[in-house]
């Protein structure tokens, strides 16, 4: 029986019953959510739902045969069991969200609290998904043997079998997989055990950096003179998202999709980069003064920023939030987060319109006596719901995009639909320089916008954003920048917009400027201040 069992129970074997099991046994709530998200009623959704336990398979099997070469295949599959058998248990029973949170409510809970949550069913649920498994496949392990080149040769053969599974699905079912895991992000807590790793990782990171002391830079910051007699100046700085360079009509896009902003005598910048792909590293980056190529997000996170260095030169700083969060650019100055006033004609379920940003903004500004700096994070052109971008009045374009399923929309109905956020946006930013000229008796004005990233609209098959970065097709790093100086501050500090045009039709500018050009432009000296940066400076004291 040995040896009969010997001959067939193979490493490799192991590895793919071990992979199948996690996938087949303990992914459940995951196979349960997303064929209620599908809701396959066709081939290729019968087929797009089927193809998910082989992705799993695949990864996982893949992952195993790896470590057979440094002997920790079986210590690697007791983790894996073990981490999905838990998420499994607790997301069927409690409902929970397996994320970073999650583990430190772990890390923090008392004693009494974790056996709290020890009852019966528990332990049973345990020993049959994991503790017998686990019995099973040490024993099994126990009766083979395997040479070490066998198994070079068996994991080059499972990568090969594997890599050639996955090109074969993503070949066919990208734009589904895209589609569903944007549409609904809360997916991959629920697949194990990437749900657990990932969370653990991130856990660890954030409590890496969480309490390391906060670095001060710009401590020697202060305001110029000319900024400190005469009329207050008042500055907005709108933070874009998702908005691509492509589609802006200040850029030669096709269709003038920035008409208000055409008559504005803004001065674009039409060859701009993003640092990133994504919020969550484009918004910190631009606010760190770090650069694109210096960048480093662990140290962006306890590291002062733009808006310390300005508010400690005696600048009045105000952050309004329409977009989920500032990424921690915001995280010591005076915030407000509009979504969660669910102010009526402006937000509906838990999402607002962009014009909510400007609302009793006027009261603000009413108080203030200094020089002063609102930053307003919109929400902009975010996909997949272009749709719910925009009010019904902004639908200019049609047909259009009704659905978060961005895949099966026709290319003409996305982009339409696309076009529509980007004509709002339009409004918005022209929205904040009214703002600026109605109160430009009392303050000397400027604003600055800047989109955070762009995104893609299924060129090539790719959709939305956050590829990473090296890879990322340019419609998700190329950003519209504009800056629009009011009159008065053209004559006050002497700054030439039509030497700023010039200047920007040749250079190439990026989210590295944002940082040395709000120092500039809001006087701000410190040696943290980098002039060659700074897109005003080359055309101040021009005639």
């Amino acid at each position: 029986m040995k040896s009969w069992l010997r001959a067939r129970l193979t490493h490799p074997v192991l590895n793919a019953l071990t992979a199948v099991l996690i996938t087949l046994c303990l992914n459940i709530p995951f196979f349960q959510k997303t064929y209620a998200l599908i809701s396959p009623n066709n081939a290729h959704t019968w087929l797009f739902q089927l193809s998910m336990p082989w992705v799993s398979f695949f990864v996982l099997f893949s992952l195993l045969m790896l470590a057979e070469l440094v002997w920790l295949a079986f210590p690697l599959a007791i983790v894996f069991i073990l981490l999905a058998s838990s998420a499994q248990y607790f997301i069927s029973a409690f409902g929970i969200v397996v994320d970073r949170s999650m583990i430190a409510n772990m890390a923090n809970t008392t004693t009494a609290e974790s056996f709290a949550l020890v009852t019966p069913e528990m332990i049973g649920y345990f020993i049959a998904t994991a503790i017998i498994p686990i019995i099973l496949l040490f024993l099994a392990r126990r009766l083979t043997r395997q040479r070490y080149l066998p198994r070079i040769g068996y994991a080059l053969i499972a990568l090969l079998v594997s890599g050639a599974g996955l090109y074969l699905i993503s070949d066919n079912f990208y734009k589904d997989y895209a589609s569903l895991f944007r549409n609904n992000r809360e997916l991959i807590t629920n697949l194990s055990p990437s749900n657990g790793i990932a969370a653990g990782i991130s856990w660890y990171k954030h409590e890496r950096t969480a309490n390391l002391p906060l670095i001060h830079i710009g401590e020697d910051a202060h305001q110029a003179a000319d900024h400190l007699t005469g009329k207050p100046t008042l500055t907005i700085l709108v933070v874009g998202e998702t908005t691509r360079a492509q589609d802006v009509g200040l850029g030669g896009y096709q269709r003038q999709t920035t008409p208000l902003l055409a008559k504005d005598h803004v001065v674009y910048y039409p060859n701009t980069l993003s640092c990133g792909t994504s919020t969550a590293v484009s918004v910190p980056c631009m606010f760190s003064g770090m650069g694109h190529d210096h960048y480093n997000d662990e140290l962006a996170n306890h590291q002062e920023g733009l808006l310390d260095i300005v508010q400690r030169a005696g600048v009045h700083v105000f952050w309004r939030e329409n977009d989920g969060g500032c990424k921690g650019a915001c995280t010591r100055v005076p915030t407000e987060e509009m979504t969660s006033q669910n102010l009526p004609g402006m937000c509906i379920d838990g999402e607002c319109y962009d014009q909510v940003l400007y609302h009793n903004l006027q009261s603000y500004i009413d108080k203030q006596t200094g020089n002063t700096l609102i930053v307003i994070h919109t929400i902009g052109s975010h996909g997949p719901t272009y749709n719910h971008r925009y009010p019904p009045q902004f639908k200019f374009y049609t047909p259009t995009c009704e659905t978060n399923e961005v895949q099966h929309c026709s290319t003409e109905q996305l982009v339409n639909t696309y076009d529509n956020t980007i004509r709002y946006m339009d409004y918005i930013v022209d929205q904040g320089i009214q703002l600026l000229q109605a109160n430009s008796q009392r303050f000397t004005t400027s604003l600055v916008y800047l989109s955070d990233h762009g995104e893609s609209l299924g060129e090539d098959g790719v959709y939305l954003h956050g590829l990473p970065y090296m890879v990322a097709p340019i419609q998700q790093k190329h950003v519209p920048m504009l800056v629009w100086l009011s009159p008065d501050y053209q004559q006050r500090y002497a700054v030439n917009t039509g030497c700023m045009t010039e200047q920007a039709n040749r250079m190439q500018s990026s989210q590295d400027n944002l940082f040395p050009t709000m120092l500039g432009l809001l006087g701000v000296q410190t040696k943290e201040y980098q002039p060659k940066l700074d897109l005003l400076n080359g055309c101040r004291g021009k005639a």
